[in-house]
């Protein structure tokens, strides 16, 4: 039996988006192995009933720790963290499981206008836990709420359609009407002048949302926050891996299309095609949208 520290750390999202997050932890921890789960032929996730989401994300962190026998888990989405994060750290009460919120706190901290701006997907808005999140801000600052329909589909669409990019295509035209929605962004009164990014995958829509907000708004994501506090949870559980002998490239895998899952590890982490597979066990579940 290996020792504990050298288990690998599981890492999920519903798609391609949570590639933002592993990005994160692959920088922090360099010493750890991975293992990724794109549950792609059940995105997206932000349109789903919460049930179905808890549902896949249960039967994923069952995957993880069966199959890979994981050390932690990485929750790297906001629908699912939202709807199911409670329940798989009941499940796993001895394994660190860690979620994610859109990054509130931070943009309350960097605002002078005093307007935040919050895109995310229709669940994570939707959410008890973001409803909480929100109310514990009251008074801080004056935060204009957009739910972006279609978005997290068309981010993981434009991976193999790379010819759709630019200002036609689905992503930039979303992130368009979405933005406008919102009211102007800038440093005068009234403004916006700070962006948080609710959704994992909207992390790779980065240079249409700066283009169309302005090149000096920030754009908060959670990948670098989620992966220091991996770290810390590692360390105060005594599982941090301490030799580099253990460290290889992360495994990716999905249940979707496979080209897709290398396009975008290609694209965004610089990872060869070998090292994505398909998840054998991890099926297509049927459900109705919302």
């Amino acid at each position: 039996m290996h020792d504990l520290a050298d288990q690998p750390i599981g890492v999920f999202d519903s798609g391609i988006g949570g590639l933002s997050v592993l990005k994160a932890l692959m920088a922090e921890l360099p010493h750890e192995r991975f293992v990724y789960v794109a549950d792609s032929a059940n995105a997206p996730y932000g349109e789903r009933a919460d049930a179905f989401v808890s549902r896949r994300t249960l039967a994923i962190a069952d995957y993880l720790t069966q199959r890979h026998h994981i050390k932690a888990l990485v929750v790297a989405c906001n629908t699912a963290t939202a709807a199911a994060i409670h329940e798989a750290r009941q499940l796993y009460p001895r394994m660190p499981v860690i979620g994610i919120e859109p990054a509130l706190k931070p943009a309350v901290a960097l605002t002078r206008t005093g307007r935040v701006g919050v895109i995310a997907t229709t669940g994570t808005l939707a959410s008890a836990k973001f409803a909480a999140l929100l109310d514990s801000m009251h008074g801080q600052a004056d935060f204009v709420i957009q739910p972006c329909p279609g978005l997290a589909h068309a981010i993981e669409q434009s991976v193999e359609l790379p010819n759709e990019s630019g200002t036609s295509g689905p992503v930039y035209q979303l992130c368009q009407s979405n933005l406008q929605a919102m009211g102007p962004f800038g440093h005068g009164p009234g403004q916006i002048d700070t962006l948080v990014l609710g959704c994992t995958h909207y992390v790779f829509a980065t240079s249409a949302l700066r283009e169309l907000a302005g090149p000096d708004i920030p754009l908060l994501s959670t990948g670098e926050p989620v992966a220091r506090h991996t770290g810390r949870l590692l360390d105060s559980q005594g599982l941090r891996s301490e030799t580099r002998l253990h460290a290889t490239l992360p495994l990716l895998l999905t249940n979707g299309a496979l080209s897709a899952l290398q396009s975008a590890a290609d694209r965004w982490l610089g990872l060869p095609a070998q090292h994505c597979q398909i998840a054998d066990g991890l099926a297509q579940e049927t459900a109705h949208k919302r």
